[in-house]
């Protein structure tokens, strides 16, 4: 008799750990609260023209990149429309300070050199950071689909060393620190707290080869979908769980908004686990299970201003472009005052089919800390308030204005613009605090920081952003471990590794 796996939520994490198990002869029902699947992979149309919502940029899908292999033993890799960016300029980024221009290029090798033409008094420390970074990411067995038991203290020193040091050792030059860091964005990064781990598992898959989806990332989740119930499973949108009966440290079973009841032999959160406890309620969990979970802090979320342009009036460009206004803040990016915003940001032309000469859209990505729009927390979509909205007028002007600046005519080259902010993050993921990157990772406190996919009921695992490592470098590999959890250990990654 087949075993049966009811998963909540339906995002990356929930719809790649549905499709192993699927694979595996599982019968999965995955449960997703908004009427589109994805969780960061919906995409949304305004005024005709489509937006990503937060899978912006890709590693992995180069021919032997971890995500290539992946799908492709899933089956779906040759369904995904995927664009890899420039090989010699991967990403750009532009300093407001002193004007400086940096085109980095794809490949290990490659960007150490362009790195070390760039700043020749630093040539050898380079070299030694860029093999230190790598070593790095070899300590991470799952990085490289490789099965491993090793534990938390079986790493290096450099391992949980805060990153904004391990850079710091090696080079001295202050504006190349603060350039071999421009990444921290992407991962949540702060000084004094983020390991050098996850700055090297982030920076290697990206130098590896980055891409981006065509015509949005809406295409992985259905395709994901796609897999699960090709295998008898269902994936339902639009029906929000709203309770978790658990009995004796068991899941008995869900509950539904529809009053719809699902039953399982395991039951998999794909959601923040600040979420999970109030679906479970009081007496589920130990209290100081709970209470030491809630105690970790959370990510830094972002404000994201999108724009639709006139036809033929913007260059499309193949990479995501940085923008920082001084050096020595990479790492305080997340902080925020509206006098000074914005210190820095990405922004991207993603490609559509067909893509040629002319962008017909833009996403810029301003990181912020959910204190910006806390005094609006108890608002809901469509109800925050004129003070609200004249607050993301305000700031889409500033950031529009200072794009202006940097590509003179870009504001005449602009049909429509709106934003989103931490709270539409929050609301629209249901993840607490508009988190961008789950859980924050400190190596000040690594124990604290390690969610295991395990919990304190026996039939319930974790899986997704908030265990391990965030999105498209992490989730698919937590989804891994988490699928094994049930089908054994090896199992999976065997055969994406024995998959021609």
């Amino acid at each position: 008799m087949k075993q049966k796996a009811v998963i909540i939520g339906g995002g990356l994490g929930g719809l790649f750990t549905g499709a192993f198990l699927s694979k595996e002869g599982v019968e999965v029902t995955v449960l997703e609260k908004n009427n589109v699947i994805g969780g960061g992979l919906q995409c949304f149309k305004r005024n005709g023209t489509c937006f990503e919502t937060g899978m912006h940029i890709l590693g992995g899908f180069h021919p032997g990149g971890s995500l290539n292999r992946i799908c492709a033993y899933l089956g779906i890799l040759d369904k995904l429309e995927i664009r890899h960016t420039d090989a010699d300029a991967m990403d750009a980024i532009l300093y407001g300070e002193d004007g400086s221009f940096y085109t980095l290029p794809t490949g290990k090798d490659a960007f150490t050199r362009y790195l070390q033409q760039q700043f020749p008094a630093d040539s050898e420390g380079i070299k030694r950071y860029m093999d230190a970074m790598y070593a790095l990411s070899y300590e991470v067995d799952a990085f490289y689909l490789r099965s491993s038991e090793m534990s938390l203290f079986s790493h290096s020193d450099d391992f949980f060393m805060p990153a904004d040091e391990f850079i710091a050792q090696y080079v001295s030059d202050r504006r190349l620190r603060d350039l071999l860091a421009y990444m921290s964005p992407m991962y949540g990064g702060i000084a004094g707290h983020t390991p050098a781990y996850v700055h090297a598992l982030i920076n290697v898959l990206y130098i590896n080869g980055s891409s981006q989806f065509v015509d949005g990332s809406q295409q992985l989740a259905d395709r994901l979908a796609e897999v699960i119930e090709s295998c008898g499973g269902h994936v339902i949108a639009g029906d929000a769980v709203e309770s978790v009966k658990v009995v004796d440290r068991v899941v008995e079973s869900v509950m539904t908004k529809s009053k719809k009841q699902y039953v399982g032999d395991w039951y998999i959160s794909d959601v923040h686990p600040a979420t999970l406890f109030a679906l479970t309620g009081d007496g589920a969990f130990p209290r100081i299970y709970v209470n030491r979970i809630k105690e970790i802090p959370n990510s830094y979320s972002a404000f994201s201003v999108y724009i639709k342009f006139k036809p033929e009036s913007y260059p499309y460009v193949n990479h995501p472009c940085y923008f920082q206004e001084n050096y020595e803040t990479v790492w305080n990016l997340g902080e925020y005052t509206e006098d000074s915003f914005p210190q820095g940001f990405m922004f991207i032309t993603p490609p559509t089919h067909n893509q040629g000469p002319w962008a017909n859209r833009m996403i810029i990505n301003c990181v912020m800390p959910f204190d910006a729009v806390r005094q609006w927390e108890h608002t809901t979509i469509g109800h925050r308030g004129n003070d609200y909205v004249e607050w993301k007028e305000r700031l889409t002007n500033k950031v529009i204005a200072k794009m202006d600046m940097l590509k003179p005519g870009f504001r005449d080259a602009i049909d429509v613009s709106f934003a989103s902010s931490p709270l539409t993050i929050r609301d629209y993921y249901g993840v607490k605090e508009g988190s961008l990157y789950g859980h924050r990772c400190d190596c000040k406190n690594m124990l604290q920081s390690q969610m295991p996919i395990a919990t304190k009921v026996r039939n319930l695992l974790l899986t997704g952003q908030n265990v391990n490592l965030h999105g498209i470098c992490g989730v698919p590999l937590t989804a891994i471990e988490t699928a094994e959890a049930i089908v054994g250990r090896g199992v999976i990654l065997d055969k994406i590794n024995n998959h021609k």
